[in-house]
């Protein structure tokens, strides 16, 4: 063979090797993205308020963690463990009703909730705390916890009037409460926070925390929902596309690995009473003043309830309208002002909820979706069909029922 025959062989042999690697590193990446998508938490608070699941086996089976909420904080903060742990339901009575892959979990904690701080104040409450904690999960057979301190660092429902400054110490605390959990529970337990998407408050939540918290948890469950409330003085979504986006690439930017975050839903209608708004353009216009500026009590201008509560008499024509002419903002989100009562509508509709999957688990690569809750999507359960369907879509898996979230 001449040596111009030998080189042009060679460079044959190269570039069908390269051709060989790329289509090997495709398929790695094919299988990569394959089992991320296979891997989607489909997460639902189960409350006490609303316990209602639905009977359709496609949507059951399609849970993969049930979060009974709540437990309060402060049952742990005594000397002898309990002799029995109260909450609404039974982790065995939930089991039966969900597929048996399903984790059932408990959630301890909650807005309002004022047991954290005797529990996490020193090493002896944490250990006594952490040490009932670890007996309830034995007793109940639950398959973990999920910790909804909101939150630490402040910025509590009391924050006008214990300040943010006094509350300091919660932070570093906050994450050495996580880590003797962790301890205590071991590996074959789940371990999850719910934390705040409001970058207001995100005290514990910082480039030099975030690192040191994913160590310690299997996953955290980001509140994109409520992210306009009465403390708030402008329209704006509670739950909007754009928004719940921007909160879930902060997490990120902070440390989180996108895997072990979910983004939240809120199966609930929210409203604001205003001033006069432009009908056309009514973002960003002012609200009436929703809580108390002296000790930021709720003053009456902003409510929400689930679509399994029934619609109060006097809300009935508003959210009528709400329904009827409400409109879907640029990056998908929806509401509607009531010119005529001069209150604002927030919430997510099963459209809203099917643009939200595929940009957040599909642009950003999350690990999850959950919501709030399960039984105030009651009885028809369209947002938890959306929600479902929007997952499988962007699986691709239009027809198979899959075994496993």
């Amino acid at each position: 063979m001449r040596r111009t025959e030998n080189c042009d062989f060679r460079i044959l042999i190269m570039r069908m090797s390269i051709t060989y690697v790329a289509l090997w590193l495709a398929m790695i990446a094919g299988s990569l993205t394959a089992d991320a998508h296979e891997a989607v938490r489909c997460v639902m608070y189960l409350t006490g308020q609303h316990v209602v699941v639905p009977s359709d086996r496609h949507l059951v089976d399609s849970v993969t963690h049930v979060v009974l909420a709540f437990m309060r904080s402060d049952v742990f903060n005594v000397d002898k463990t309990p002799a029995e742990f109260p909450l609404f339901t039974s982790v065995a009575e939930t089991r039966q009703k969900f597929n048996a892959d399903t984790k059932i979990m408990v959630a301890i904690g909650g807005w309002g909730d004022a047991g954290f701080e005797e529990a996490a104040r020193d090493d002896a409450s944490r250990k006594r705390w952490v040490n009932h904690v670890k007996a309830m999960v034995d007793q109940t057979g639950a398959d973990g916890i999920d910790i909804d301190w909101e939150y630490p660092g402040g910025n509590r429902d009391d924050y006008k009037l214990n300040p943010n400054s006094q509350r300091e110490w919660e932070i570093p605390a906050f994450m050495l409460l996580l880590q003797e959990l962790r301890s205590a529970l071991g590996e074959e337990k789940l371990l999850s926070i719910a934390v705040p998407a409001l970058e207001r408050d995100l005290m514990a939540f910082t480039n030099s925390t975030i690192p040191t918290i994913v160590d310690q948890v299997d996953f955290i469950s980001v509140m994109t929902y409520d992210m306009m409330n009465r403390r708030d003085k402008v329209v704006k979504h509670h739950s909007g596309v754009a928004d719940s986006w921007e909160a879930m690439k902060r997490y990120i930017d902070r440390g989180a690995p996108p895997h072990k975050l979910n983004f939240g839903l809120g199966y609930y209608a929210k409203w604001f009473m205003t001033e006069q708004c432009d009908s056309q353009h009514p973002l960003g216009c002012r609200t009436q003043l929703l809580e108390d500026p002296a000790n930021g009590a709720d003053l009456g201008k902003t409510a929400a309830f689930s679509w399994h509560d029934e619609v109060p008499v006097e809300l009935a024509n508003s959210i009528g309208k709400a329904h009827a002419h409400g409109r879907y903002y640029e990056d998908g989100s929806y509401g509607y002002w009531d010119d005529e009562e001069k209150r604002w509508w927030s919430y997510d509709t099963p459209r809203t909820i099917k643009a939200k999957v595929p940009r957040l688990l599909g642009e950003l690569q999350l690990g999850g979706v959950f919501a709030w809750g399960l039984g105030e999507d009651a009885p028809h359960f369209t947002h938890l069909k959306a929600t479902v369907d929007g997952i499988r879509d962007l699986r691709g898996d239009h027809d198979a029922m899959k075994d496993e979230l």
